[in-house]
């Protein structure tokens, strides 16, 4: 900021003396270095030496400074003749909120300043305000603050007060003087408050070196008509709007503001200026208002040219189409240019349906339209020729192969024996990659890792053939598992367990090895067991097991009796049943009557007509009443001669089913016409006898009647 206001305070040292009377006072942008030489007593001549001043009563070279107070403190400065043996003089006034007028009459007669002092020649060529001076504690200055020493002391001042410093040459000379401040007071400037300038004021274009040359505005083509308008807002860089901006093309008029440009021709040999100037739109007597910086740029011919180019790309897979990196064509050789790209010249002079996506464009051979836009906003046009590489040549292939015998829907495949370059050889050099999906081929993911030993169920999978330029295309391989293929005649059988029987494996097999040593479709005379067969198809083999069987025998579950009739129930083997008494006659039911008491047979066989089961059973001796009178005559009914059967339990009933008593091996198997310990009454009951047979099926038997008790 310093060096931009040193460049300022050069202006004004060019501009009309007007700065050398306190109403155009030159505005102090913050505590910035100052250069300055007075040449004259300004257009009004102001009388310094008046209540309590210590300035003479005419003005020699002067030149007026206003400043006004940020951030409170304490301030001092020192000034220095460029010369020293000039005698520079100060005076400072305020602080005020009116400007000149509240300072001086109407004859220009100046109140009593706060700081003054006229001390003559000094070997350093150096006066001012001293930090190590204190002020004095009571106002209105005394003689302490307006001195003929080399120096006064500092001030103490705070936010918002404005001040006006008067610096004369007693002597008269033009050899001008600097000005340094300090102490800890900041002094207002509108470039450095940070509600209106949070951000710098930026040069427009390319910063030169030395940095003290032109900036470099670059532009499409010189001579051309420019709107200066333009650069505005990149020389604000988003501050107040407050800051205005114009341009000139000669330093006095960056001063005077005579003479702006707006819209000129320009060329890239004059040297133009910016100003940028500080408004206060509330307050058109603001000392900040005063306040500009300016810099310097000039117009360099950035036209720029783009150049054809051909970028070739393989026509994968016969797809018709290609992907393109559209931005590996070297259309243009600078850097830092946007280049936009079309699908046709209509396209890119309405500047519709840019190429969005041009690393990855996929396009038909043909031409792409390219605009070029440099950095500097230059553009130029070109085209790129798309065009494909030679495709790669391959064929579909199939691969059969048998299955696996411990799992019949998989085979083991070597997919490298496919013959994919049959009729067009395979150069050497190219890569052969194998994958389950056309997908993954085409993105080279998932690759089976294992092409040689592939075990699958019937499939198609993808070879991926690869050459030199990464060109690819892809050929199916269908993969066929051989399934078994088994005998639909050879079928289990079922046989007596002393029979024989014949099995075939039917027609149409290649050959056939049984597991009894036979190679013929049939084998004859073979008995209850597992034979296999391994029957060929092809170059297939299916080993298909066969079983013979022995039927499974019926068992006679349950057997009931009444009086002497019997009906038989058969679980198991194969109905219908046959069932007899004597293993010669057979009948169809399974009930038969008119059995002699005692020990009986039953025999039953089923469909297969094997050697029938037999059962052995007991028809009891039936007692029909009994008389319990102590007379040991008929007294009890005593089945206990049964005793041997297993489970034998005889149980009584009343005639309404209730259970009055139970005869097991406890009670010998008897009764004596008693119910919990007492007689009955006379009457007719029913009984049961139920037992198990002593054969392995373990039989059920009962036995049912009934008997009358008479009880006196």
């Amino acid at each position: 900021m310093k060096k931009i206001l040193f460049l300022f305070i050069l202006f004004i040292t060019q501009a009309v003396y007007s700065q050398s009377d306190c109403v155009s006072a030159i505005p102090i942008c913050g505590n910035s270095d100052i250069s300055y030489t007075p040449s004259g007593p300004g257009q009004i001549i102001e009388l310094l030496n008046k209540n309590g001043g210590c300035l003479s009563s005419n003005e020699h070279y002067s030149v007026w400074y206003t400043f006004t107070v940020s951030t409170p403190g304490t301030l001092a400065f020192k000034i220095k003749s460029n010369v020293l043996t000039d005698d520079y003089d100060f005076a400072v006034y305020g602080p005020t909120t009116n400007g000149c007028a509240s300072l001086q009459n109407a004859a220009h007669e100046f109140i009593q300043p706060i700081r003054c002092n006229y001390y003559g020649e000094v070997a350093s060529g150096e006066t001012g305000l001293s930090l190590t001076l204190n002020p004095p504690a009571t106002m209105p200055p005394t003689t302490s603050t307006m001195n003929n020493q080399e120096w006064s002391p500092y001030m103490n001042v705070l936010p918002g007060e404005t001040y006006y410093l008067v610096v004369d040459n007693f002597d008269h000379t033009d050899d001008g003087f600097s000005m340094t401040w300090t102490g800890t007071a900041s002094l207002s400037s509108a470039f450095n408050d940070p509600v209106l300038a949070p951000y710098p004021f930026i040069t427009p274009g390319i910063p030169s070196t030395p940095e003290t040359d032109p900036s470099k505005v670059m532009v499409c083509g010189l001579p051309t008509t420019f709107d200066f308008s333009t650069l505005s807002a990149g020389i604000l860089n988003g501050n107040s709007p407050d800051f205005k901006v114009s341009y000139y093309k000669d330093t006095n008029d960056v001063i005077t503001g005579d003479n702006a440009l707006t819209i000129e021709t320009v060329n890239a040999t004059t040297t133009y200026y910016y100003k940028v100037l500080y408004k206060d739109p509330n307050n058109p007597n603001n000392p900040r208002n005063g306040c500009f910086i300016s810099g310097k740029f000039k117009f360099v011919n950035a036209s720029i040219t783009a150049n054809t180019a051909t970028l070739l790309s393989c026509n994968n897979n016969k797809e018709g189409t290609a992907k393109f990196d559209l931005t590996t064509a070297t259309v243009f050789s600078g850097a830092g240019a946007t280049i936009k790209y079309y699908p046709t010249l209509a396209d890119m002079n309405a500047e519709t349906n840019e190429i969005l996506d041009p690393v990855n464009y996929v396009s038909p051979e043909g031409t792409v339209h390219v605009r070029v836009i440099s950095a500097f906003g230059c553009k130029a046009t070109t085209t790129i020729t798309l065009k494909f590489h030679p495709v790669v040549r391959v064929t579909d292939a199939v691969i059969e192969n048998c299955y696996i015998e411990t799992d019949i829907t998989r085979s083991t495949f070597d997919l490298t024996k496919a013959a994919i370059g049959v009729p067009f050889p395979i150069p050497a050099g190219t890569l052969v990659s194998y994958y389950k999906t056309v997908a993954d081929a085409k993105t080279q993911t998932n690759p089976i890792t294992n092409p040689t030993v592939y075990l699958t169920e019937s499939t198609t999978v993808y070879a991926r053939v690869s050459n030199a330029t990464q060109c690819y295309t892809i050929a199916n391989i269908v993969l066929t598992v051989l399934p078994p293929v088994k005998s639909t005649v050879l079928k289990n059988k079922i046989i007596c367990a002393e029979a024989k029987t014949t099995l075939d494996a039917g027609p149409g097999f290649d050959s056939y090895e049984w597991s009894t040593g036979e190679k013929t479709q049939v084998i004859n005379s073979v008995g209850i067991g597992t034979y296999w067969v391994k029957l060929q198809t092809g170059k297939c083999f299916t080993l298909q097991e066969v079983r013979i069987n022995p039927s499974t025998q019926p068992a006679i579950t349950n057997i009931e009796i009444t009086n002497n009739n019997i009906v038989v129930t058969v679980a198991g083997g194969n109905p219908p049943y046959k069932y007899s008494i004597d293993g010669v006659a057979w009948q169809d039911s399974n009930a038969f009557t008119g059995l002699p008491r005692g020990q009986n047979f039953v025999y039953v066989k089923d469909t297969y007509n094997c050697t029938p089961i037999q059962v052995e059973i007991t028809v009891p001796n039936l007692i029909n009443a009994i008389t319990p009178n102590g007379d040991n005559v008929n007294d009890v009914i005593d089945y206990s001669a049964l005793a041997y059967k297993k489970n034998l339990v005889f149980t009584v009933y009343d005639r309404y089913g209730n259970q009055l008593y139970k005869a097991d091996k406890i009670r010998n198997y008897t009764w004596d016409g008693t119910a919990s310990g007492k007689k009955i009454a006379t009457g007719t009951y029913w009984y049961t006898i139920s037992w198990n047979e002593n054969n392995k099926e373990n039989t059920e038997t009962k036995y049912s009647g009934w008997v009358l008790v008479k009880n006196k």
